[in-house]
């Protein structure tokens, strides 16, 4: 592209038209709705995704994503353009939650053969599912034995292989409670400034690539489904149907966590019933058909 035109999106500078064009991508593919203070974001991380390709023009660039050629592009995109902020311990009111109130009942019931499934749905960096992991091995060690399985899903693929990793800075374990911090990792090859989860909370957990706002390809209900401060970036229409698809794949007793910004909007209020500070669950007469003998699929 011509140095000018660099310059300018170096610069957080950026035409209404190319703007409207790469919003409207980033709402069509992921549901997050970029408001026009995001210019600045949007300009500098476009500089960096034309200036890798090499095109000069944002509607050539569009067209190469669509094209076969540009498939892996469209991978690189949606990392661009996706946010990945999280903490072990966010919002630690949840997780006290389900240490005291829920996890001792459904472990319980999972010793009797019960099926136990957890969604942490834009699972970012990993905190969230590796903290759930902690949590359901603090309730019932023998958790990796029993048809237990955490669920960690994120639309960014460069982020989920960080998450799959497990390796983190030994500074960022401060926050866990209960010991989690010496029972749950290990020194990565030896290092003392960086942890590695250890392999008992590593097979609770089945990383996937999903978009929330597109198909979710697995069947079946979730005891818990976590998704914290991921909905904020969706605009209120794709929030409204993302609260009902998760209502969807809840069990009769299931709970949704959501983040202290988010809330379920009052077109739902006769679905969903505040089960704690943002927990809800729902009023399952309300939802269609929900088969209880459909089976997950979350592959190996």
């Amino acid at each position: 592209m011509t140095q000018m035109a660099q310059k300018s999106l170096e610069e957080g500078t950026i035409s209404d038209a190319d703007f409207a064009a790469i919003a409207g991508l980033v709402r069509e593919w992921m549901g997050i709705d970029l408001q026009p203070h995001k210019r600045t974001m949007v300009a500098s991380r476009l500089s960096k995704r034309l200036r890798a390709t090499g095109y000069e023009s944002v509607n050539d660039y569009i067209d190469y994503m669509h094209s076969p050629q540009g498939r892996d592009e469209q991978t690189r995109f949606i990392s661009a353009y996706t946010t990945n902020m999280t903490r072990f311990n966010r919002e630690g009111h949840h997780f006290e939650q389900l240490a005291n109130d829920i996890l001792p009942d459904l472990m319980a019931q999972a010793r009797r053969g019960k099926r136990v499934r957890i969604w942490s749905a834009g699972c970012s960096s990993g905190e969230e599912p590796y903290g759930l992991a902690f949590h359901v091995l603090d309730a019932c060690p023998e958790a990796p034995s029993l048809d237990v399985k955490i669920l960690a899903s994120d639309i960014d693929p460069e982020i989920l292989a960080s998450a799959k990793r497990g390796v983190y800075p030994a500074s960022s374990v401060n926050t866990l409670t209960n010991g989690q911090a010496t029972k749950y990792f290990e020194d990565f090859e030896g290092s003392n400034d960086r942890k590695s989860v250890c392999d008992k909370a590593r097979e609770l957990i089945s990383f996937r690539r999903l978009n929330l706002h597109g198909d979710w390809p697995f069947k079946g209900q979730f005891d818990i489904i976590m998704c914290r401060n991921v909905a904020i970036y969706f605009d209120a229409p794709t929030q409204s149907r993302l609260w009902r698809r998760f209502g969807e794949q809840l069990c009769p007793d299931g709970l949704l966590f959501l983040g202290h910004s988010e809330g379920i909007g009052p077109e739902h209020a006769d679905l969903f019933h505040t089960a704690g500070r943002g927990v809800f669950s729902i009023d399952t007469s309300r939802i269609g058909d929900r088969s209880a003998n459909a089976t997950l699929h979350m592959g190996n």
